[in-house]
């Protein structure tokens, strides 16, 4: 198979497809159906795909949806930050050393966002202040 399918546009790797509806979702003021994610998309991917998609980020705890007329309307959970966050977790989350990684992490943030860390934490969570 080519770099293309049936007509539409390039084939794309499924974490940047998500993330193209992701946004998609995110700039729409209401929930909207694979439908409307079709339309808005143009061209790009079948009404098939896009159902294809929305179905597995909801499986994945991305989206929720709420049944409207034959179908789902699909809004993201969280904001892009809550999202970055998630990603983060996760990725912690598959260490097994939790405190390396923290530690590697801490290491190489830069004196700004260090300071940022340190006011979200608290004054009770860095001693010696």
């Amino acid at each position: 198979m080519g770099a293309h399918t049936q007509g539409r546009g390039p084939r794309r790797a499924n974490g940047v497809r998500e993330a193209e509806l992701l946004g998609l979702l995110q700039r729409a003021e209401d929930p909207l159906t694979p439908g409307e994610v079709a339309e808005r998309l143009g061209d790009e991917l079948t009404y098939s795909s896009v159902v294809t998609i929305l179905t597995r980020m909801h499986a994945k705890g991305l989206l929720s949806r709420t049944p409207r007329g034959r179908a789902y309307a699909y809004t993201p959970v969280t904001d892009d930050a809550g999202f970055a966050a998630r990603r983060m977790r996760t990725v912690l989350e598959e260490r097994p050393d939790r405190e390396a990684v923290l530690a590697r992490f801490a290491d190489e943030l830069s004196d700004n966002d260090a300071e940022l860390l340190r006011q979200l934490l608290g004054p009770d969570q860095h001693p010696g202040q």
